[in-house]
């Protein structure tokens, strides 16, 4: 049975609001639903702020020393203590700390398991929806706990950087055993998009690498030993497994945050004069300097989520929106970022802005492989009778395809 339709707005914030907004309707047999706007949206404006069912930090993103709360994935260091860690400069000290957002005195563990959380309420909604199903207690350093041994493995099957998480599965799983109805979460997780036996097993391959069969198998009897639920025994089975698979492969949004991209938000929003801003600008260039030369591309405490309404926006290489995370938190924005007419399909990419700049067939081949369907899209159409790729891009397919063969994982998050 579906979820309600009002179900769909149910993790917005605002949802009546929203609803007048946009609605979810069919869009085709390939694409499911889409998300249409019912009113003007003018370029800028947010259409929706939702929070996801579930969500999780990659396990090597907490490896490497990123600290984030374990509800909603907000960044647990000071803006300062996270330059500090990225540029490796220790002394380092920043202008303006009043823009930093992060609150310690506020930060609170799980009397347990010790895993932390930004405040009191992030704790206990933890606790009510997941956490009791997922705490350790004092087995949290224990190699032999099921839960760390599912965890190991996962590491060490799937390297960085990661495209989703074992553990958004194992929350998806906590939160249905724990559920008073839980026949109304199941059908909350029906909602997203499903894929064939054929797909299933192809995104499992292109998550897990060529041993993903063996892989697999060993992933799927952790996760049964450690979660195990009658009420749950189809997502145990090697079918049902790879669906769950399937489903947090193809759906999961990747999520980012920074307490240090949230200062200098903040900093860049003041009214300063003349003299300090570029004082400030040159300051703040130079540290992005350092981190890229000691760091380099990995800034965020990362993680996915599955975030029911944002999972209904099909995706364009024309976008007309785009999600962010401006919170430092797991709430999502969706924004406009252009002028959208009553009746107009909203779309995301999910390309970067590089990708979505190169070549039709170049497009088309990431799509094709990462997302299993051929683009469509006004501008994909209106590129039809153009070459379809460069010389330079077709070495770049050749070098992917070379390196492919040996990567574990393929980008398969919708950002």
């Amino acid at each position: 049975m579906a979820a309600p339709i009002n179900d769909m707005f149910s993790f917005c914030v605002e949802p009546s609001r929203v609803c007048s907004y946009v609605e979810v309707r069919p869009v085709d047999k390939i694409k499911g639903k889409g998300l249409f706007a019912k009113k003007s949206i003018r370029k800028g404006e947010t259409i929706f702020v939702e929070r996801p069912l579930v969500c999780a930090q990659f396990l090597w993103n907490a490896q490497y020393n990123y600290r984030a709360c374990e509800f909603c994935l907000r960044s647990l260091e000071t803006a300062e203590e996270n330059a500090r860690r990225l540029s490796g400069i220790p002394s380092l000290l920043l202008p303006h700390p009043e823009q930093c957002l992060v609150q310690p005195e506020r930060h609170l563990p799980c009397p347990q398991c010790q895993v932390m959380y930004c405040s009191g309420e992030c704790r206990q909604a933890a606790l009510e929806q997941y956490h009791q199903v997922l705490c350790t207690g004092p087995s949290r350093e224990d190699p032999e706990h099921p839960l760390n041994k599912l965890q190991e493995a996962w590491r060490g099957i799937h390297y960085p950087p990661e495209t989703c998480s074992i553990m958004l599965m194992a929350r998806m799983v906590a939160s249905v055993k724990q559920a008073r109805d839980k026949a109304h979460w199941l059908n909350l997780f029906s909602q997203f998009c499903s894929r064939t036996a054929n797909e299933e097993e192809e995104i499992a391959h292109k998550l897990l690498g060529e041993k993903f069969q063996g892989q697999l198998g060993l992933l799927r009897n952790l996760f049964a030993t450690a979660l195990y639920d009658d009420n749950l025994s189809r997502w145990f089975t090697p079918e049902g497994f790879r669906s769950l698979f399937s489903l947090v492969g193809t759906n999961g949004q990747g999520i980012g945050t920074s307490s240090l991209s949230q200062w200098v938000h903040g900093c860049d929003a003041q009214d300063l004069p003349a003299q300090q801003r570029e004082q400030l600008d040159a300051f703040i260039d130079q540290l992005y300097k350092d981190i890229e030369k000691e760091t380099g591309d990995f800034l965020n405490c990362e993680g996915s989520g599955l975030y029911l309404l944002q999972s209904s926006c099909n995706h364009s290489c024309l976008p007309n929106a785009e999600a962010s995370f401006p919170e430092n938190n797991f709430f999502l924005h969706l924004t406009a970022l252009c002028d959208i007419r009553p009746g107009e399909e909203i779309c995301i990419s999910y390309l970067d802005c590089c990708q979505r700049e190169r070549s039709r067939h170049s497009r088309l081949k990431i799509l094709r492989e990462n997302y299993l369907f051929t683009c469509s899209c006004p501008k994909c159409v209106a590129q039809m009778d153009e070459p379809d790729v460069t010389s330079e891009e077709e070495e770049e397919d050749e070098a992917e395809g070379d390196v492919e063969g040996d990567d574990l994982e393929d980008e398969m998050t919708d950002v």
